[in-house]
Parts: structure tokens; sequence; C-alpha cells
């Protein structure tokens, strides 16, 4: 049996119901995202017999090609054997401009031409792995040329984030794709939900007893939330001055696991359900007040520094970068939820590039015991219980909590529990995109972001945009390559009576 049929973390992708014979078109077949994630992910449901054989996959691109040269340049990717032989046997291509009508057209006498295959042209899912720019033009020619509409079959969009770049352009591209899509056709995809700590996250507070009664203002001090990489802008220079590390991470990626977090129990696990709650969370957010912005927001950019024995440059030193930019490397700020479950608990986030370590978790620090009964040796030894659920790159969980030193004396020391995915069932989790792509294939909407969702999140950020926009001839503050970010960043979280984790 292949081995990958034999991973445990893979076992509830085969109990789930098949997907149905479609055409799969993504938009973009030739760039990094569908080399690197999407077609390796399909490969890797076809080697699990989750990928219908007449499922038929439409690389739509400009560069001019056949079929044969693209099922040809897949098959070097994914290895000389015979299953890459024959999941390449469902590759198409079809070669036109992503703004010119004329491609559309020909695009549905290309599906047409493919019925006598099966029923894969009934059933239309389409991929954007385009730039963000060319959303709405593709879904308008999409909807024009009769693509959109559902008469023998599903019709299903994804797209990748970016949603907009603040509240008015997400509500601009949320009202042109609903001109052309109902919402429930559209599956707005965050990978970070396709992971499996992700996931796990709802299946650990909700299906465990013992953890859920103090998931609460009661028991939780606070909790903080990282997304550390230690890679700068890696030659985006210009890309990154338009985005900037809030818009690419806090908005969604941090705010979709802070959701998680603090969400209530839905009325059933059912994609409408889940979402529900996970608005009601970013609905709760206090808004930033203009006059204490910058007591809870902290901004920086790297600077000069070493990383792992070599020296790196700093951000303002990139291609790409203006001399006098102003775009955050970092950011760091601090988030309470006026609900009565958090009420009184900060959530600190925090998220930067060129950090000591790549690491993504959330830490969730409870109270200290009302009363320390354990004498002078104990004093200053005994540390707050902190439970980590690790998503990245080491996925897993942790709980760290008292013991006592074994010998005479009264001495306490932290001690931890670990669990890892990886040692726990002996293989690595699932890709992402692995778990999403099924999901659409199959209908199945809860991992994926909705339109209020996305919108409430940008309400949440607006503020702080606006602000810095308005501030474009102020120094950011810096931080040095390698270290754990900006002073004002350990200020922010200390005027709360906290600090970092240290990871």
């Amino acid at each position: 049996m292949d081995e990958i049929s034999d991973n445990p973390l893979r076992q509830g992708l085969r109990l789930r119901r098949m997907p149905s014979p479609c055409a799969l078109i993504i938009l973009g077949a030739t760039g990094d995202l569908t080399q690197r994630k999407l077609l390796p992910a399909l490969f890797s449901l076809f080697r699990q017999d989750l990928l219908p054989l007449d499922c038929q996959i439409i690389g739509f691109a400009r560069r001019e090609k056949s079929s044969e040269q693209f099922r040809a340049e897949v098959s070097e990717r994914l290895g000389s054997n015979e299953q890459a032989a024959r999941f390449t046997q469902q590759l198409h291509y079809h070669c036109g401009d992503f703004t010119d009508s004329g491609s559309y057209e020909s695009l549905v006498k290309f599906l047409s031409s493919m019925a006598s295959a099966g029923e894969a042209h009934k059933n239309r899912l389409f991929y954007l792995a385009t730039p963000p720019s060319r959303y709405p033009a593709i879904v308008d020619l999409v909807g024009g040329a009769g693509l959109a509409a559902e008469q023998t079959g599903w019709t299903r969009i994804i797209i990748e984030k970016p949603f907009g770049r603040d509240l008015s352009s997400a509500v601009d591209l949320n009202r042109k794709i609903t001109s052309v899509f109902d919402e429930r056709q559209i599956y707005r995809i965050d990978h970070y939900l396709g992971k499996e700590t992700v996931q796990n996250i709802l299946v650990f507070r909700f299906a465990n007893g013992i953890f859920e009664p103090i998931w609460n203002r009661r028991y939780v001090d606070h909790v903080q939330i990282t997304v550390a990489e230690t890679i700068g802008v890696e030659g985006r220079g210009r890309f990154f001055e338009e985005t900037g590390i809030t818009r690419d991470i806090v908005q969604n990626h941090m705010l979709q696991l802070l959701c998680l977090v603090a969400m209530e129990p839905p009325s059933t696990f059912a994609a409408e359900a889940v979402r529900d709650e996970k608005v009601k969370v970013l609905q709760a957010v206090s808004p930033f007040k203009s006059s204490a912005l910058e007591q809870n927001v902290v901004r920086a950019q790297y600077r000069a520094g070493s990383l792992w024995g070599e020296s790196r440059i700093g951000y303002l030193e990139e291609e790409g970068v203006a001399p006098d930019s102003t775009v955050e490397t970092y950011t760091a700020l601090q988030l309470h939820l006026n609900n009565w479950r958090w009420a009184g608990v900060p959530f600190f986030l925090r998220t930067g590039k060129r950090l000591p370590k790549r690491v993504t978790e959330i830490a969730i620090f409870f109270k200290d015991a009302p009363l320390q009964l354990f004498g002078p040796d104990a004093e200053g030894e005994v540390a707050a219980n902190v439970l980590v659920l690790n998503i990245q790159p080491d996925e897993g969980i942790s709980l760290r909590f008292d013991s006592k030193v074994p010998g005479p004396g009264g001495r306490i020391r932290p001690v931890t529990m670990d669990f890892r995915y990886g040692s726990s069932f002996g293989e690595p989790a699932p890709d992402a995109y692995e778990r999403l792509l099924l999901d659409a294939l199959i209908g199945d909407s809860t991992l994926f972001t909705r339109a209020d969702e996305s919108e409430s999140a940008w309400k949440i950020l607006d503020p702080v945009l606006s602000r810095w926009q308005q501030q474009r001839d102020v120094r950011l503050p810096g931080y040095a390559t390698g270290s754990w970010g900006p002073a004002e960043a350990d200020q922010l979280i200390g005027r709360m009576g906290r600090t970092w984790r240290r990871l």
C-alpha cells in the first residue's frame, strides 16, 4: 500500500465523502503558488484516491504551451513514477489572457469539448492564483462568459488573500464578486486554517471537558499570539512596500487564530454556525481609540544585523524599498474583547520578519494560584501555567506547570508536557492546501472566510492603517536583525505587567 495512505493524520480525509467530478480551472497555472502548493496538493489527494479520475484540471495562463508540455513540466516536478504519469493525464492547458473576454469564450468551448470525457464539465471550480489586482476583471469576465451560472451543476470560486487592502477596498471587492457569484459559491482561502493544529484548536477546546470550563476570564490571565519569521522580504521589496506585515499577516492569519481561540461553542459544527461565532469575536474587539493608539500598537522595521552567523542588511537597504519608507516589518498590538467570556483579558499579538526563530504559536497564560503555600524556597520559582498551541514549524501542544524538585528541600521548578503530531502519529501532517482544496471540491466552506468576516477584520485595523497613512514622514523604530523586536514592543506588554514569552 502507498505510504501516504497509511498516514493516520490523513485518515480523516478518507472518511469524508468523495468529491463530485468537476473541471478545476486554475487561473495563474504557471505561477509559484500553483507549482509549489496547488499541484502537489492535488497530486497528494490523487494518491489517496480522493480526486475522481474524471476530475479534469485545467491550467489557464498566458504563456504559449500545449497540454502535453504542461503535463511534462508538472511530471518532472512530481517525479517520474506511475502515479505521477496517471495524475498528469488529468491535466490540460488553456492559453489565454486573464483580461480578454475572448479567452473566456474559448474556455467555454474548451470545456464543452471535454464533455465526452464524462460529467466533469457540469461542475466547475475556479481557483484565482493570480495577483489580487486581477480579481475584479476575472470575476466580471467569468460571469460574462456564463461560467458562473449553475444550470447543469455547481460552480465555485476560490480567492486567495489579501481580500482588499483596507475596509473600503474589501467592501468593493466583495460587492464585485457577489454581483456575479452567490456568497455560498465563494471560498476565500487562508492557508493557515488548513493547518492541523489550527483545526485542532476547536477539537482541543470543545471535545475535552477539562479545558473548556477554565477557558475564560476567571482563569485566563492573558493570551499571546506570535507569528515570527526569520526571512526578510526576500527580493520582494516592491510588493512588500504595498502591503506591510500588518496587512500581510495580522489582518488574516492572526485574527483568524484569535477567532478560533476566543469563539463560543457553535450550535453545530456546520460551516455557517462556525463562521457566525468567528464573526462575533471580531465584532467584539474593542475599537482602537485614536488618543491611545500609540500605547496599544507598535510598528517597526528590521535594521542590519546578524542571523545564524551571517550579516544581513536592513529593510531600508533592500532592493525596491524606498530609503524613507514607513512600511512596517514588525507589528505588536494589544486587543480586548467586549464580551462576557473575555472581558478584562488582554490579547497580545506580535509578528515580524528577521526574528531569531521561525515559529507560530498561541500561548494561553493562566492566572496564579490564589495563595503560595510552599515556603521561602518556592518564592520566585513558581511560574504561570501556560498552554501553548504550536502551529509551525513543529505542530503540537505543550503545557507548562509547576512541580517539586526531587530531594529534601522545597524547591519548585516549571516542567513541560509535550505533544507533537509527528512523534505521536509517526507521520508529518498533511499540507494545508491539501485539506482546503478537498473541502472546496466537496463544498464544505467551514475553513474559508465569509464576506462579513473579512470586512469585520478590516474594521479593526482600519483606524491603525489610516493613522499610519497620515504619518508618512516619521522614522519608524528599528530592531536589529536576529533580535525579538523593538524595545517599544516590550514596553507595550510591560505596561500591562506582562512580558513576552521566550521562544
